[in-house]
């Protein structure tokens, strides 16, 4: 696909593999809508887009812990723009960002589940008419090779609680979340696919989580690239990647009882179940 005059947002995107998934699309003349917290980071990468010669980006600022943002963040683009070619939901935080311990989101849920799962679920079907409007038009989910089973009877993790089993919960969460829309979407024109980008790239999170990096930022943002644009996946649909390769996701990922499940409370938590 051509990236010419394409609207994309990105959230998460003003730092990191989001920073330069964004660089690398302004580049190719598409109009790039970044998201992040810091205004600081977002003038400095509209400045760096701009030096360049490329169409500065669209900044918009939220915070995905506080479904109240989110809802904002999607107002603001949809009274903004009529269409949406690609949404690439990248923002989250890692298993020890903000400290170990267990944390809650401004509406009281599990911290990791609310920024990395929760805020990408409400946004996505807040911005579906812009993306049907655009058709044929991509929906992207950055999710993770650390993947751990959704237990029902403790979805928010109030015991035997660890950042990485909450960081894994979130991201095996996306993947259901991609597998179920697709399905949903079928027929429409939009695709719905999620990946691994790259293994522990030299990003923020990473560093947070007191690992040595050992993949570039680079290598990450081109299998999100990959899957933004790439002919060869235009109309593949409810899949998961490991960088650039199909792979398979956790086996709670194909539990259609299990999607159900996660897809009802979700419906609740965000308010979209009426």
């Amino acid at each position: 696909m051509k990236m010419q005059g394409k609207t994309v947002l990105i959230t998460g995107s003003t730092d990191g593999v989001g920073r330069y998934v964004a660089s690398q699309l302004a580049a190719e003349g598409a109009h790039v809508l970044i998201h992040g917290r810091d205004a600081a980071r977002a003038d400095a990468l509209i400045g760096e887009i701009k030096r360049a010669g490329h169409e500065a980006p669209k900044f918009y600022s939220a915070d995905l812990s506080s479904l109240a943002g989110v809802r904002q963040l999607a107002e603001a683009v949809l009274a903004g723009h009529p269409r949406l070619d690609v949404l690439v939901s990248n923002a989250g935080i890692g298993s020890q960002n903000e400290g170990p311990g267990r944390q809650t989101s401004a509406d009281g849920h599990e911290l990791r589940f609310a920024v990395n799962y929760l805020a990408g679920f409400l946004l996505a079907h807040r911005l579906l008419p812009l993306l049907k409007a655009a058709a044929p038009s991509r929906f992207v989910n950055v999710a993770s090779l650390g993947q751990h089973p959704i237990d029902f009877d403790d979805v928010m993790i109030t015991k035997n609680y660890s950042g990485m089993r909450a960081y894994a919960q979130s991201k095996l969460a996306q993947i259901m979340f991609t597998i179920d829309l697709a399905e949903e979407l079928k027929g429409t024109g939009v695709t719905v696919n999620s990946l691994h980008p790259a293994t522990y790239m030299n990003t923020t999170m990473v560093r947070a989580g007191g690992i040595t990096p050992i993949s570039t930022v680079a290598q990450g943002g081109e299998a999100i690239l990959h899957l933004v644009s790439g002919d060869d996946v235009a109309d593949k649909s409810g899949l998961f990647f490991n960088g650039m390769n199909e792979a398979k996701a956790n086996p709670q990922a194909y539990d259609v009882a299990a999607r159900q499940r996660l897809r009802a409370l979700s419906l609740q938590l965000t308010g979209l179940a009426g």
